[in-house]
């Protein structure tokens, strides 16, 4: 079957496909959720070793054909992963709700034209649940970076924020385009996310979102200018709210670390 356009397909090469399920490191015990599942080329090896797999495919041609396979412990479901209610499918499939004592782990070939969308995803369901162990997720190489980026580089940004206060991200393979059939125009990386509890206290999940996002709206400001959109709808001076959590308004959103945007995110919160 040929990669569709549409859907972003781009197929693993068998070496790969090897390297990456020895990465994942299935034990007996392990449920999989795999997003993209295509061809099936990584699910046949994870399923081979895993207690139970279910596989997401928005391409109703090739889950038709992995559903026909009927690998014993793989459950397919075909829809948009970003379009369904992921909680009550995977209860269904566990046999109960996730959270802390009904964990899954989560595998992914993602299309990079929505690979952001899918990550800002697997973020609420793993904060909301508490259910998600981990994920290994390809990615292209430049989404990656941002992922594993440190404060004050130029790929720090919204992406680095979001997923460092929950998960610890690692680099766990580099490839290049020739890995996969057809061939995309970009170098390609696999991470793994750790998931755990909050690196510091945020008291309110949405103001932290909603203020981190809105600081590198326009990154190349000052914390204070970035900021102005954000603290006048509030009704409060940006100036003095960095003040008041111990922040120079002149310092760049890029150099502030985890600590620093909890506290001004819980200075913007005091009434």
């Amino acid at each position: 079957m040929r990669a569709r356009k549409r859907f972003a397909q781009h197929f693993l090469e068998s070496a790969w496909v090897n390297k990456l399920a020895a990465a994942v490191a299935v034990s007996p015990e392990d449920s999989i959720l795999e997003i993209g599942p295509g061809r099936g080329a990584i699910t046949r090896p994870l399923a081979a070793q895993a207690k139970r797999l279910l596989a997401i495919e928005v391409d109703r041609d090739l889950a038709a054909d992995l559903e026909a396979a009927a690998l014993p412990n793989v459950t397919v479901v075909t829809s948009d992963v970003l379009a369904v209610d992921l909680v009550p499918i995977i209860t269904g499939w566990l046999g109960a709700a996730p959270g802390p004592g009904s964990q899954f782990r989560v595998v992914g070939n993602l299309p990079y034209n929505i690979s952001s969308p899918i990550l800002f995803t697997l973020l609420d369901l793993a904060a909301k649940t508490g259910g998600v162990r981990d994920a290994m997720l390809m990615l292209q190489k430049e989404v990656a970076d941002r992922l594993v980026a440190k404060v004050g580089t130029g790929d720090y940004g919204v992406l680095t924020v979001l997923t460092g206060l929950t998960a610890d991200v690692t680099r766990v393979l580099s490839l290049p385009p020739g890995a996969f059939r057809p061939p995309p125009k970009v170098y390609s990386a696999v991470v793994r996310l750790a998931f755990r509890p909050p690196k510091v206290a945020i008291a309110d999940q949405d103001l932290f979102v909603r203020m981190v996002r809105t600081m590198f709206t326009q990154r190349r400001k000052t914390i204070a200018n970035a900021l102005k959109p954000f603290g006048y709808d509030r009704g409060l001076a940006p100036n003095v709210v960095l003040k008041s959590a111990g922040i120079d308004p002149q310092r760049r959103p890029e150099t502030l670390d985890l600590a620093e945007m909890a506290a001004l995110a819980a200075a913007f919160s005091r009434p």
